[in-house]
């Protein structure tokens, strides 16, 4: 009885965020009651309610601030100075030059994948992204609501799980449960990629050619791009800030700091290098990058940057509290004793490895809203059962990661909610785009994966 009491908790709860959060609400009032309710269906008005909300629920919440204010903060000015120094507009100018204004959607979530296959954390992303999308769209006259989907085509999907090589951690995580590296399965990496990337484009192709249609355009948003001096960059200049964070999160974390001996992060702060450091690397380039256009751009930017750093770090908070929120949500759900029955449930579902495989990562990340914590959930309690069923390790490290990027992206995902946080757009306006894009698609390339693994092809 107190299973289905607790699971029923668990469906309420879910189902009051995603409605509150499509009717608009703040995420940041609504994610703590959702968690509450949950909590009061498995333990009643025990003193594990209130126990859950300030220490679990909080503890959530602050760790997710603690592990990523620096990198909100410094992507925030970083996308401010690329604004104020006419940079975001120099590289949608030249897109549309290029490609043409038919190919703004294109443009966008081909920048996203470069970037994200190049190291940079997918909040980074979008942070660097939404000035350039924000000029390139406006240019192009193409719908601000398509925007959070291009930006989760290009940095929510095949870049992040399914190309061979990525270095984002949910294509690092299997390594240590199959022993393999980032280049598993490189071939079933690039069907499952051109899946994503073929079937995201057509999707987004069809909704813009939708909204034209109908004379949609823009629309009237309060963003226009910052005013420069009547000049713009060439493209060599405003694209090297982005080359410098690729390039310096490069070298430091795949050369510099493997290099270094890190005992000293055991002995005196009780952590790891290889723990902080690829943190340490995206915030380094960042810094470095804001510096550049500091310091070449110094005239432009002398008598804005106070203002505009105000700005910056005010628009940084909003997304990172909802993010903090959604974490919150996350932290508390794991201690539920329905959580243990369920994970358990989704792990046996199959004989079938590869549709356990499949089942189990999907719903753990369903329901901890976390591609990575919903990840390392299912491979700490399966992993070794998943590799010792026979299966090549390289397919069950591959189809692992594709699948950590299916139903992760639910309404009350901390990226999703980021990504419309910073476009300003609600999940009313632009949340469906996402969960075709980075949902719908995504499963079905895991399904391409899986039965092709079925068949023992690996290449």
């Amino acid at each position: 009885m107190g299973t289905a009491i607790g699971l029923i908790g668990l469906g309420v709860a879910i189902g009051f965020l995603v409605y509150m959060a499509f009717k608009g609400h703040g995420i940041i009032v609504v994610a703590p009651i959702a968690a509450m309710i949950a909590i009061l269906f498995s333990y009643g008005l025990k003193g594990h309610f209130m126990a859950s909300y300030t220490i679990t629920y909080m503890e959530g919440f602050a760790n997710y601030a603690k592990n990523y204010f620096p990198i909100y903060l410094l992507g925030a000015i970083f996308a401010k100075l690329m604004d104020i120094t006419g940079n975001a507009l120099s590289i949608a100018h030249f897109c549309t030059e290029k490609l043409g204004k038919s190919r703004a959607v294109l443009s966008v979530v081909i920048t996203c994948a470069i970037l994200t296959y190049g190291g940079v954390s997918l909040f980074v992303v979008a942070f660097v992204m939404l000035p350039v999308a924000t000029a390139l769209f406006q240019e192009a006259d193409v719908p601000k609501r398509l925007i959070p989907g291009c930006i989760a085509l290009g940095a929510f999907t095949f870049t992040m799980t399914a190309l061979p090589g990525s270095p984002q951690v949910q294509n690092t995580i299997p390594m240590q449960y199959f022993g393999t590296d980032s280049f598993a399965a490189p071939g079933l990496g690039v069907i499952a990629s051109v899946i994503m990337f073929a079937g995201g484009m057509i999707w987004l192709t069809y909704r813009t050619n939708k909204a034209k249609a109908a004379n949609e355009g823009y629309g009237n948003y309060n963003d226009q791009a910052e005013k420069t001096d009547g000049s713009i960059p060439n493209i060599l200049m405003a694209a090297l800030p982005i080359l410098i964070i690729l390039v310096v999160n490069l070298v430091l974390s795949k050369i510099v700091y493997p290099s270094l001996d890190g005992a000293y992060m055991e002995e005196e702060f009780g952590s790891t290098l290889a723990a902080n450091s690829g943190t340490w690397s995206v915030l380094i380039g960042m810094l470095v990058s804001i510096l550049f256009l500091l310091v070449f751009n110094f005239n432009k930017v002398k008598d804005k940057i106070k203002d505009g750093l105000k700005t910056a770090s005010i628009d940084s908070l909003t997304p990172l509290v909802n993010s903090c929120a959604v974490a919150g949500f996350g932290s508390a759900v794991k201690i539920l004793p329905i959580f243990a029955v369920v994970s358990g449930a989704a792990l046996s579902l199959s004989a079938i490895p590869l549709l356990s495989e499949v089942i189990s990562v999907n719903l753990l990340c369903a329901m901890t809203a976390s591609a990575s914590g919903g990840l390392s959930a299912a491979l700490e309690v399966m992993g070794e059962t998943f590799l010792a069923s026979g299966i090549n390790p390289q397919v069950l490290h591959r189809l692992a990661s594709i699948c950590s990027g299916g139903l992760d992206n639910l309404p009350y995902n901390g990226a999703t909610v980021t990504v419309l946080a910073l476009c300003g757009m609600t999940h009313k306006q632009s949340y469906l785009d996402m969960f075709m894009v980075a949902t719908v698609i995504p499963i079905v390339a895991s399904v391409v994966v899986m039965v092709l693994g079925s068949f023992g092809l690996c290449f």
